[in-house]
């Protein structure tokens, strides 16, 4: 079975459990941030929304400088704007995933912060570690704000106290 193919069911199902848990922002709450040290919800959403998007880069390019062009900065206005973005973004990944041989996911893919390179790894190990891990544990974050904010919290592998 093709890399791609093995990977699809999983991209699916945590861009959905991720949309589940982003439509449970209350939009009055998004400058809301837990800690001083904290991120506010509406960055933490609006970085959801952008992580799909390194999944394009990462399969449609060989490398990325952070030294450069981030992409896509959202600051969050609206949730239907966070929400907007993050389908715009999960389906062009969609799209280069599934588009994607065999041979794209054991090619070396590079981030660099210019002539430093940060790592240098089979690209499905970055679409793995660096996009649906890091989707994964931000969307974790999320929970935990939803819980603090007063928000329901979606029920994601099973059930949450929120959902039976």
């Amino acid at each position: 079975m093709p890399i791609n193919a093995q990977l699809l069911p999983e991209f699916d199902q945590e861009m959905a459990n991720t949309r589940k848990a982003l439509e449970r922002i209350p939009e009055d709450r998004l400058g809301w941030k837990p800690h001083e040290k904290s991120g506010t919800l509406g960055w933490l959403a609006s970085h959801l929304a952008t992580i799909p998007h390194w999944g394009t880069v990462t399969m449609r390019e060989d490398s990325f400088d952070v030294a450069g062009e981030m992409g896509p900065q959202l600051e969050a206005r609206s949730l239907q704007e966070v929400l907007g973005q993050f389908d715009a973004h999960v389906k062009e990944a969609r799209e280069a995933l599934a588009a994607a041989a065999d041979e794209q996911f054991q090619a070396v893919w590079t981030l660099r912060r210019g002539q430093e390179v940060i790592f240098a790894m089979p690209r499905l190990a970055v679409f793995r570690g660096m996009i649906l891990n890091h989707l994964i544990h931000h969307r974790g974050q999320l929970t935990v704000y939803l819980r603090l904010a007063g928000a329901p919290v979606p029920a994601l592998y099973g059930p949450s106290a929120d959902e039976a």
